[in-house]
């Protein structure tokens, strides 16, 4: 058993049900705790207290991130009924003037202000010795921020996790050098110049992100500066799914989305590509359902259920949350559906950004043992993962490619021969095992 190590581990949104941020790091516990690291958690109230090691939980102090936290932390006391609306929304009411003098005066993304409580309770843990290491994980970058905080005046140990890119690109073209307009990016601009620069480690989660961070930042990897790698995250079986079930066909074809939608990520796409479907196979209209669950529908796709008519083929759950009759949670609920689908569809999206990114949701798809349809932008490593998987995969923009994928989807189903997935999950575990490979790299570091 290797020594003792205590983290103090920086997590806006630990134990969120349901949460992608809040999952890549709750995951990683068990194992952390395997190879003898002793984590103590700073979060905010938004979810629910651990109890297997030190978890203290902070309000915000600004008036946004307050108010976005009360939300979560009712909801947790009392779900979503009458009390909920009531005191958030005389809890918003009430704090809406400073809500805009905040904007006004800052401009920055509401849970900022996190940092501010994370780091006047995380310095006396630090002059009593008890601390080793800082983790900053996020999600939001009031963790990182307030990790730079504790390096620069303590000077500890300091590692963070970035979960989505801190600078947002615009074009192929753009490389992320320009000073945006908008407060809130410029400040996430300046925040990663200092993890390059003050981090002891530091990772992205796709070798875009990776690669463009370095060409911001040519101090990664140099002496007195950060060490920068790439980590898949990976997840673990979603809801404690122990096994993928067996696959039997219904009398529909199922096609599942499962997390947010934007214009950017819409379910327009596929609902397009019904159209010349339908056309060829009529009676697909009666055999085929596409479900989406976790998020409202995007206008796009609301636009396309009433332009194309096709409100009795596209189905909206919404958010599955915790059901107090059964004591599933939202995330073994969310499996249930998982298992239920022929085809799970990954939207990746049209932005730029998509080229340093990957949605969490596929390292989930990959536990079910269902076929996935992929629809991707720009990032050669999903796809390259998704073809070893034997995925269906479209490119997003190609409106003929993606109709001749929903065909072959239809007539593989029709015929029963949907593709079955190949490859293994992408678990969590090499996700820590990496990072204390390249941590322990120094052995001044921890």
């Amino acid at each position: 058993m290797p020594a003792k190590k205590s983290w103090l581990i920086l997590s806006h949104g630990f134990n969120m049900d349901g949460r992608a941020s809040s999952q890549t790091i709750t995951d990683k516990i068990p194992y952390l705790l395997d190879q003898g690291i002793e984590p103590i958690v700073f979060s905010a109230i938004t979810g629910i207290k651990d109890q297997r090691f030190p978890h203290r939980q902070f309000l915000a102090w600004g008036p946004a991130a307050f108010r976005f936290d009360f939300r979560h932390w009712i909801a947790n006391q009392y779900g979503r009924g009458f009390i909920y609306k009531l005191l958030t929304g005389t809890v918003s009411v009430l704090l809406a003037p400073f809500i805009g003098l905040e904007k006004l005066c800052l401009g920055y993304s509401s849970q900022w202000s996190w940092a501010m409580p994370a780091f006047m309770h995380a310095l006396p843990i630090i002059n009593s010795g008890k601390v080793d290491l800082v983790f900053s994980t996020g999600g939001a970058w009031s963790a990182h921020l307030a990790g730079l905080w504790l390096k620069k005046v303590k000077g500890v140990t300091w590692i963070a996790e970035i979960h989505d890119p801190l600078v947002i690109r615009k074009s192929p073209n753009d490389q992320g050098f320009e000073k945006p307009k908008n407060r809130d990016a410029r400040f996430r601009h300046y925040l990663e110049n200092q993890l390059a620069k003050y981090a002891d480690h530091v990772w992205w989660f796709t070798e875009g992100a990776l690669h463009y961070a370095k060409v911001r930042n040519p101090n990664l990897n140099t002496p007195n500066n950060a060490h920068g790698f790439m980590v898949l995250p990976g997840a673990e079986p979603p809801g404690g799914l122990a096994f993928s079930k067996p696959h039997t066909y219904s009398d529909k074809l199922n096609l599942c989305h499962f997390g947010s939608l934007a214009n950017d990520r819409s379910l327009s796409t596929i609902l397009n590509a019904v159209v010349p479907l339908l056309k060829k196979h009529p009676e697909a209209r009666d055999l085929m359902r596409v479900h989406a669950y976790g998020a409202p529908l995007d206008s796009l796709t609301i636009a396309a259920i009433q332009n194309l008519g096709l409100s009795d083929v596209l189905l909206a759950h919404g958010r599955l949350e915790k059901d107090p009759v059964t004591g599933k949670s939202g995330r073994e609920r969310v499996v249930e559906k998982m298992q239920e689908a022929d085809v799970l569809i990954l939207l990746h999206g049209n932005d730029e950004w998509c080229a340093e990114y990957i949605p969490s949701k596929f390292y989930e798809y990959l536990w079910t043992g269902r076929p996935i349809w992929g629809i991707t932008h720009r990032n050669p490593q999903l796809d390259q993962m998704l073809e070893e998987r034997g995925a269906y995969l479209s490119l997003e923009g190609d409106k003929a490619g993606i109709a001749m994928a929903l065909e072959r989807i239809w007539l593989d189903w029709k015929h029963q021969r949907l593709q079955n997935p190949s490859g293994e999950p992408i678990g969590v575990s090499q996700a820590v095992y990496k990072i204390l490979s390249e941590v322990q790299k120094n052995k001044e570091s921890i």
